[in-house]
Formats: C-alpha cells, structure tokens, sequence
C-alpha cells in the first residue's frame, strides 16, 4: 500500500478507478497518517509499498534500504486504482539487502500484504540465503511464509515457519496450521519474539510455536539478508501471487501494533476490487473483441482471485445475469454489468451490445489463400450466427454448401455441410484458382461476400522408406526432439539435430510436451500439436489440472526439419472452453465421414469458469473438428466421459473401422476395465461417435465397443500412457506379413517407449473372449532401436527426402533422375525415373539437327515424333518448378523412321484388254530409290523428293479380279517403306 513517506523515485498513481463503489471515500489508496496512541507502531526499518525504478524495488521509509529484482519488470507490477501491485508469476523474485533485520536479539516482524489462489511448495518472503536441498549443509537456515501451500497437512493454508541446521536432522520447525487467506489481499504479519513466533492474519493470531534457534544463526554474512518471492528450496518454484505491501521491523510488534500498522480493509478492499476489475475484464469479455463491441455470451464467474461474486444486468433483456447476450435487438445498445463481491463491494463493467449484422459474421471469415487442404466454409456466421451457404466458381474443384445435407444420427456432424471439398489437381498440372461466395442470412438482411482462393496441386509423393519421431525426455526438459531411422526398419531410430532440441518454447507456459505428429490426409504435409505445459517451471500437477492451458501448440513442415506456426504467431492457439481444467496429449486424424482432421484431448471439466466446485473433476477426452489446424470448431464436443478418468487417446483406422487405444487413469476399478493405470482398446465405425461407458458389447455402428484391456503392464511391469500404433512400411524387416503394426507404450516411470508388434488383423480380431493382450503373439521387446528415454511422443512413416533431410538437418533435396529413351519408326518415347520411386513432373526437351520440342510428362513419360530428316535425337529431363528431382542426362537415339511415300492403282481399256497403271510419289524430303511389284510385271526408279513416276502394266486380258501389288523404297537416309497395296477389279 502507499506509504505517506516522500521518496525520490516516487510517481503518485491515478485515484481508484471509477466503477468501484461501496467503500468509504477516505482512505481508499493512500493511508492516512496514524494518530498517535500508544498502539502506534515504531518506525520501519523499509517499507516497500511496490514502487520502482528500473529494477530495484524502492523502500519508500526513507532508509535507503531498496530491494534488487531479478527476472522482474515494468510489466511485472499492475496499478490496483492507484496502488502499486507486484504480480509475482514464477518468473522472478527480490533480493533483500541486509540490515532490515539483525541478530542481535530474536525480536523481528515482518508485515506482508498479498492474494494468491497458487498452491504450492513456495516462499512468499524469506529471510536466511544459501540455496540447496532439504537437510543439506548448502541450503541456508530461514525464517519463512508461505502463503498458500499445496502440502497435506497444509493444504491452501498458510505455511510458516524456522530452520536451524543440527546435525543430521534438517532442523525446520513449523508453525501449526492456522487456515488460509481471507478473501481478497490479505495481510500475513509475522512476529518473533524471543523463542516464539507468532503469526497474525489480518490482525488476529492464527499461530504460534516455541523454538530454541538464535536468530544470529539465520542472518546471513552476505548482503542479501532474504528474499521476496524465492524459495531457499531448490526444487520449489518461484512464487505465484499478487503482493502489495510489505514492511520490516527489527523490533517484535505488540498485536496492537500489528492491527495498527496493517493496512485497512478499505485499502485493502479498493485495491482487491481494482485488481479484480482488470483480471475480470479479459475473462468476462469471452470471445468478445471490447467491451464496446459485444456480440457473443458474456462470462460471469461465480468467483475469481478467491472471492466470491453474484451478478446483475441493468438490462437483462439484453444481456442475462447468466451472460446470455440478446441477438435480436435492432440497435446497438449500452449495458452496465455489476458484480457484486463477498467484501461487500461492487464491480461495474460497462459494455455496448452490437445490433447483430450479418456483415460481421462475413467480416470474421478468414480463408488461406493457397491451399492444399479442405477448406472450413463454415455454415454459421461466428459473430451473429447468421445462416451462411457457400457458392462456388467451379464446384468440379470446390464444392459448395450442399443445401440437401442431412446430419448422421451418429457423431459429429459436418459443420460445412458438404461445402469446401477441394479435389486437387495432378502433381504436374499446376494450381488452379476458384472464387467462393458466401451468403449470409440474418432476419431479413441478406449480404454476401467473395473469397479468391488458389487450389494447390498435389505435392510429389514417393514410397516411404523409414520412420520419424518426436518427444520430450522428462519433467524437467520439456523441449521437442526429433529423432530418425537409418533406414527402412523401425528399430534403428537415433536422434537428429545433433541431439539438440528442434523447438524448445518461449511463449505461452514455456513447456511443450507430448508432441504429435500427423501426416496430412494427402501425405504432403506434416502437421504437429503438442501440450503447452511447463512442469519444470513450478507447476503442480494439482494446478496443471486445474488451472491448465486451454491451448494446443500447432505446427506445419513439409520436411520435418523446419516447423512453422500454423496461425502465424508465436504463441499456441485455444481449442479448450473457459470451464476446462488442462487440454492435454492432444492428437489428431483423418475422419473420412467429415472429410476433416478430429482434434481430440484430455480435460477436466468445471462447472463454469470460476474451478470452484471440486465434484465430477475426473479426466475425459473431448474432441473438435478443422481442416487447416488454424480454426476449429468450438466448444470442444464431449468424446469419452464414462464416469472414470481417462487420457491419451491415440487412433488408427483398420479397413472400415477406427481402432482406438486409451490409458485408463483411474487409479481404481473403472467398470469393465481391470483397475491400474494401463491402455486398454476400442473400436468403432464412427470416428467421433460418443463413449458413455466401457461395454463389450456396444454396437460399434453406435458408439465404441471394448476390445480388450490392460494391455501392457504384465508385459512390461511398469504402468504405461501415451499408446502409439504406427503402421510398419512396405520393405520394413518387421513387417514380414505385410500387414504389420507397431504398438508402442510410454513406461513413464521406467525410461519412456517400448514396443509390441503385431497386425491389423490381429488388432482387428481382438474381443472380450480373444483379447489381443492375451494372446501368445503379444510381446514387449527387448529394449533398444528407439530413441533413447523418449517421453510420450510420435512416430510417422516418411520417405527417402525426408529422412535424409533430418539426418542431414537441412531442406529437402532434389533426388536425382535417369532418362531413357525408345524409337519405334520416328515416334520417341522418353521415360523419366526419379532415384526414390517417387513421382516425375515437368518436361522433356527432344532435339535432333534443328529440331527442338518440349513435351509435358504424364505417367513419367514424354512422347514426341521426329521430323524426317532426322536420324539422331536426344531426349533431356528439364526438371520441374519445385525442384524436387533434378534435371538428368541425356539420352540419345539413332531415328531410322518410315519412308513416305505414296501409291494408287487404276485401270484402263486398251484393244479391248485391260491395263494396270500405277502411280507412285515421294512425300518424303529425301531421295528414295523404289520397286514396284504387281502380278503383271516389275519395274524400279529412283525419285527425288516431291517427284512422281507411273508404271503401265499389260494383263493381256480382257477383265481382271482385284488383288494388290507390292512397293518396296529405301530412303537416302536409310529409312524403308514396304507396303502391299491394293488394284482395282476391271472388264473391257
């Protein structure tokens, strides 16, 4: 809180912010000068009140006494209607200087305002110094509080307490437990005196304990005498908690003086509601882009930074005490939202909501401009709901909305109802543009608005010829790593990138885990989603599951080696919904109903976004629906919620059915599913068709069916998570029966994957009385040929390109080519090959003494004919325009051809007998020499190019049948004609 005590650095802050009502105006951000009485407490020896400068943290009492911040900023301190507030998020801390407290005697207190809704092993303030492990020599002896704990016995209490290293023993001795925070900013005052230490909240005891330490044992020799915000426990994170006051005495206070000194619960109340109102706003806006622009439901938590709220409208006509905001008001309208909180204080929001258009719902559509993928022509406008159909330019390459859609009885159903199907054209056939028109219907207001978007053709493709994969390694290093095979066998991975991390996170949690990798329906793109989840920076499971990330972190490579956010920002994108708890493991595939990628994950789910209830907090997996994993659908749809907890959803399709391999987390009995945390398997003909309960004998046309349980752990004898099935490429050595599959479990506790191979078939066959498990043929293999201790990850079948750009860790590089070429007369057929097996597009170039033709490959080959006069032609691979096979050599051909020339047969009477002519040309552009035969006699010439002879035969008859005669040439170049032709019937 501000102190009245001038100082240097000292910038006095706007007054509260208007919309904070019921609180006396006296006294609402600066405290008032104490009367003197006898209460009146002694001077401090600093006080910070969370002022700053650059980065110390000021003492405002005039000694001079200013704190060091580490990893701390501008952005670090929030202004709470005029006070200053440290937001401590597990980023930095302060370091205290020495001479706040001596050692002297044991008389201490120290006075520390602050709200946190955080449990967790964590110091608020501490003073001793000397960072270590617990009962080791190097961690420093301490007096210390926790603020909110998330120990058992301490469970969101406030921990205290004091350590002096004797002997073997650690030496800490604690405070009982007195309870936890009241609501809002709570002032925690801790007095020593003598061998006692007593603890105050709010003014009133709520703790003391006896102790025989010295306080000369704690103060250390250095000048840091303690720290704000920092545990002297290694493995602990750095705090999490607002604080806004804290002063040091080197006296014990009387508890008069502690009540006199503490701020008042007005201040305390006008800086609680000004924090609130900032953290409320975002959270309340929901999809909303400013308060000034609502369209969408508000969110109205029931409670937030621990204290409880109730709701009002002044016009709930227009937006509901529940958020329920009206879409059928004709113009836009200005409401005042109020909470009113358990401190007996209201909280006023003033929002204008918008008249709805359906102009806004086309506004808000967004389509790439190149696309190789099915595009989201969504049905329904997401700003108003406007009903939107879609037009499309050439519905032979995308398809519009099909207005005779009907949705399935069973699972999801199609939110583009048809429309946005793309039919790709040829590799080799070039792109191709559309233009899509979206109609927009709200009321009776009826817009439009067009899109150009150009259709990628098909990538190349190639046989696949080994494996990649990705994980993170451990609690402690959630970073991506990739790894790759030396070949075609699965068990050859070793890592990529020298070892070192692929992508390690900045943003967002700054922990990735659980990497996923798919590969895109059209197998020329690799997308990859991963958990946002930082263990490793002070998170407890209790919190991750809690208060989680509602993010998944999405990635695009054509090459496995350079990813590239799919939404063009560095940061992940939010699928979850404001009530769930975590979004965790996400995965991906291919529903071939939906013609869309299923996006599906863990999460807890509350009953609003408040967390505040604590029943039905189980696990379930949920799912949503895109086809650029930069929009999807939303909320999440409920996939699997049996009552039990289960994550780790992972999906193969086997024929016509999905085939689904689950972790049951339930540490117990979970219905049919033996009790112990294991995977277990189902199966279903719909991808995304609800699970409401594990039963043998669902219909899988309804929903999925149990195959077979406890998989892995009798096998292995750890329990196992993240299931991975990967079908074995053609070739693989593993995969002898050609239908081969990797099964694949996370040992989470024992050193990450092992394996089971099996079949399709038998993955396909498995039943309650046949389980796959249980099967002779189901076997972990010997540990080795993966990555080494890989945590829950992915593995995806590549080809050759890809696998030699991650060994190399470069961009893919073109394959090489060979080129052959055929002769049949003057028709040249080239054949193009690429190294891989993989397809050829782009052009041969033909050439032969002056001629020059280039021919488009179709099927990996060119054809051309040689003009005449050409005896030797060359055939040369150009390559295409992305580079990825190279041009190849030459290949030349000796060109004999036909010779052309021409020949007709008639008839004539002569002396009442019949006789045959016959005239022959050379259309040929070269000398010909010729022999004419006919049952009448031969004859021979020679012919120029262009030239003309007739032959004339006597019969000596006086009719003739029809028959044929035979010429024969060869040409100067060596070319042939051999032909037998017809002669006419005749009578004289």
């Amino acid at each position: 809180m501000r102190s009245t005590a001038a100082h240097p650095a000292f910038r006095p802050r706007r007054a509260l912010a208007v919309g904070v009502t019921g609180l006396l105006a006296a006294g609402l951000c600066t405290a008032a000068p104490l009367a003197a009485s006898a209460a009146e407490p002694p001077p401090v020896t600093a006080h910070y009140d969370m002022s700053h400068a650059g980065d110390q943290l000021l003492d405002v009492s005039g000694n001079g006494r200013d704190a060091t911040l580490t990893g701390l900023g501008d952005a670090s301190f929030a202004d709470a209607g005029g006070d200053a507030v440290l937001r401590f998020k597990k980023n930095g801390y302060a370091s205290l200087p020495k001479g706040l407290v001596t050692g002297a005697d044991n008389d201490f207190t120290v006075e520390y305002t602050v709200t946190t809704q955080t449990a967790q092993n964590q110091f608020g303030w501490v003073i001793g110094d000397g960072i270590g492990a617990w009962n080791t020599t190097a961690l420093g002896n301490y007096v210390f509080v926790n603020p909110r704990s998330s120990e058992s016995a301490y469970a969101n209490a406030t921990l205290s307490g004091i350590r002096v290293k004797t002997g073997t023993s650690n030496g800490e001795i604690r405070l009982p437990n007195g309870g936890g925070l009241n609501p809002g900013f709570t002032t925690l005052t801790m007095v020593g005196s003598g061998g006692t230490l007593t603890l105050y909240r709010d003014g009133v005891q709520i703790s003391t304990v006896a102790h025989s330490y010295a306080l000369s044992s704690i103060i250390p020799s250095g000048t840091t005498l303690g720290y704000l915000g920092r545990s002297l426990y290694s493995p602990d994170p750095l705090l999490q908690a607002d604080v806004t006051d804290v002063k040091f005495w080197d006296v014990a206070l009387s508890p008069a003086e502690v009540s006199q000194s503490m701020p008042t619960p007005a201040q305390k109340a006008a800086s609680t509601d000004a924090l609130l109102r900032a953290d409320l706003l975002p959270t309340v806006l929901g999809g909303n882009p400013a308060p000034d622009q609502v369209s969408q439901n508000l969110v109205f938590p029931a409670a937030s930074n621990g204290v409880a709220l109730s709701w009002a409208s002044s016009a709930p006509s227009v937006v509901s005490a529940t958020g329920v905001v009206s879409r059928t008001i004709t113009e836009d309208t200005p409401v005042t939202v109020t909470a009113t909180t358990s401190l007996g204080t209201t909280i006023s929001f003033d929002f204008t909501v918008l008249a709805p258009s359906p102009s806004a719902d086309l506004e808000a559509i967004s389509l790439a401009a190149r696309t190789t993928e099915n595009l989201p022509l969504v049905t329904k406008g997401a700003v108003n709901g406007a009903t939107i159909t879609w037009t499309s330019s050439d519905p032979s390459l995308v398809t519009p909305t099909d207005a005779d859609y009907a949705a399935p009885v069973v699972g999801a159903a199609d939110p583009y109802a048809g429309g946005g199907i793309v039919a790709r054209p040829a590799y080799g056939e070039g792109d191709r543009e559309v233009t899509l028109t979206a109609h927009a219907v709200l009321g009776t207001t009826a817009v439009e608005r067009s899109f150009t978007v150009v259709v990628a053709e098909h990538g190349r493709s190639a046989p696949d010829a080994g494996y990649a994969a990705a994980y993170f390694k451990s609690d402690g290093d959630e970073k991506i790593y990739q790894a790759a095979t030396s070949g075609n066998d699965f068990f050859s991975f070793s890592p990529v990138n020298g070892g070192a991390a692929v992508i390690t996170s900045t943003t967002d949690t700054k922990g990735l885990r659980d990497p996923y990798i798919l590969r895109s329906h059209d197998g020329d793109k690799y997308y990859m989603v991963a958990t946002d989840l930082c263990i490793s920076c002070g998170t407890s499971w209790g919190a991750a599951q809690s208060s989680g990330s509602l993010k998944i972190e999405v990635w695009e490579s054509v090459d496995l080696v350079h990813w590239t956010r799919t939404n063009g920002e560095n940061t992940g994108i939010t699928i979850n919904q404001p009530a769930a708890g975590m979004t965790w493991a996400p995965e991906a595939y291919w529903d071939d109903e939906l013609q869309s990628y299923v996006v599906f994950f863990a999460s807890r789910l509350y009953s609003d976004a408040s967390h505040t209830n604590t029943d039905k907090l189980y696990a379930r997996m949920f799912s949503v629906i895109t086809r650029d994993f930069t929009t999807f659908t939303a909320p999440p749809a409920s996939w699997q919620d049996t009552g039990y907890a289960r994550i780790d959803s992972t999906v193969t399709k086997i024929g016509d059915t999905y085939y689904r391999f689950t972790k049951n987390e339930e540490g117990g009995a979970a219905g049919p599913l033996e009790a112990g945390k294991d995977i277990f398997l189902e199966r279903s003909k719909v991808l995304t068709a609800p699970t409401t309960a594990s039963n043998w004998n669902a219909d899988p046309t309804q929903t999925w069916q149990l195959t077979d349980t406890h998989m892995t752990s009798l096998e292995t004898g750890q329990s196992g998570e993240g299931p991975e099935i990967v079908k074995l490429n053609e070739g693989d050595p593993n995969n002898a029966s050609g239908d081969g599959y990797v099964f694949l479990v996370d040992n989470y506790g024992a050193g990450g994957y092992r394996a089971f191979l099996t079949t399709g078939a038998e993955i396909a066959s498995s039943s309650q009385g046949d389980r796959l498990s249980q099967r002779s043929s189901w076997n972990v293999r010997p540990v080795g040929g993966l990555p080494a201790s890989p945590r829950h990850g992915a593995f995806v079948s590549v080809p050759q390109t890809v696998l030699t750009a991650m060994h190399d860790w470069t961009g893919i590089a073109a394959v090489a080519s060979t080129t052959t070429v055929a002769v049949d007369g003057r028709e040249l057929t080239a054949e193009v090959a690429a190294a891989d097996g993989g397809d050829v597009a782009g052009t041969v170039t033909f050439t032969g003494g002056d001629w020059r033709e280039t021919v488009a490959i179709s099927g990996g080959r060119a054809v051309a004919t040689a003009p005449a006069g050409v005896t030797s032609a060359t055939a040369h691979y150009d390559g295409y325009r992305d580079g990825l096979v190279a041009a190849s050599a030459s290949a030349t051909v000796a060109v004999t051809g036909d010779l052309d020339l021409e020949a007709t047969a008639t008839t004539r009477c002569i002396a009442g007998k019949v006789q045959l002519l016959v005239t022959v040309r050379n259309a040929d552009q070269q000398r010909a020499s010729i022999e004419l035969a006919t049952a009448y006699g031969t004859r021979t010439a020679a012919l120029a190019p262009g030239a003309a002879t007739s032959f004339a035969f006597a019969t000596r008859a006086a009719s003739i049948q029809a028959g044929t005669f035979t010429l024969s040439g060869t040409g100067s170049d060596g070319a042939r004609f051999d032909g037998d032709l017809p002669t006419p019937s005749a009578s004289c």
